[in-house]
């Protein structure tokens, strides 16, 4: 087993007990912010610089290793995509004036994208192999963009209308679920990893889960909380299931 492997499964093990932690302590960011996590800084600030490291992290690896093919670029070219969106337009768009986030959260985000990028961009300095299997998990990956992005745009015209930054979502599959932006961006690492096919991929899609599984269900529990009439039969990720 490769070095690049090991630190794959380590990695996902790593990811596995942060979705223990997060099921107990909420991430303290967004609507979830609350005093007594140390210095912050403004939330856009920390949000672009935390997710415009993870492409730099990825190109830096496959500068160093050379070019892979068609297959790997495409891919490369749809973790540049999805990162454009999450460095610059997603930021640009949301309200966010006023707003802090801790800087241990922007610190944490940063070593992850770092560690995944790397792990990533080493991986796809192999040739990716161009089977059926690829072009499902291209696939996969575009239905999830799809869903994030439509699911977002919902939340954007929802917040531009409300004076407090939150109202019940309607439309989409914010009729079946509180988070279908995390289920989503879910589906798309998942796609990315079926159409990678390594252990690097597979551990972004386990990091991409422990991660926001956990914060849909402190975010549908915060729906019920401050909402009376929250839809009693809406799940908090998966439709009928959680």
């Amino acid at each position: 087993m490769s070095a690049l492997s090991i630190v794959s499964l380590v990695w996902m093990g790593i990811a596995v007990g942060t979705a223990v932690l997060l099921l107990r302590v909420v991430a303290p960011y967004g609507r979830h912010a609350r005093p007594g996590w140390g210095p912050t800084i403004p939330h856009r600030v920390g949000w672009i610089v935390m997710e415009t490291v993870s492409p730099i992290a990825l190109l830096v690896p496959l500068a160093i290793a050379g070019g892979s093919g068609f297959h790997a670029a495409l891919l490369v070219g749809l973790w540049l995509l999805h990162y454009a969106n999450r460095a610059v337009i997603y930021p640009m768009r949301a309200r966010w004036a006023g707003r802090r986030m801790p800087l241990v959260v922007a610190v944490s985000a940063v070593v992850f994208n770092v560690v995944n990028g790397t792990l990533n961009g080493w991986a796809l300095a192999d040739p990716v192999d161009g089977s059926v299997r690829f072009w499902i998990g291209v696939g996969v990956f575009g239905l999830g963009a799809a869903v994030n992005l439509h699911s977002d745009r919902i939340l954007f015209r929802l917040r531009a209308r409300a004076d407090d930054g939150y109202e019940v979502p309607r439309g989409g599959l914010f009729e079946w679920i509180s988070c279908p932006n995390y289920l989503g961006e879910i589906v798309q690492w998942i796609g990315f990893a079926i159409a990678a096919w390594n252990l690097p991929a597979l551990s972004f899609a386990v990091w991409t889960i422990a991660n926001l599984a956990p914060r849909a269900v402190a975010h549908h529990r915060w729906y019920h909380e401050t909402f009376d009439r929250y839809p009693a039969h809406r799940r908090a990720l998966v439709p009928g299931i959680l």
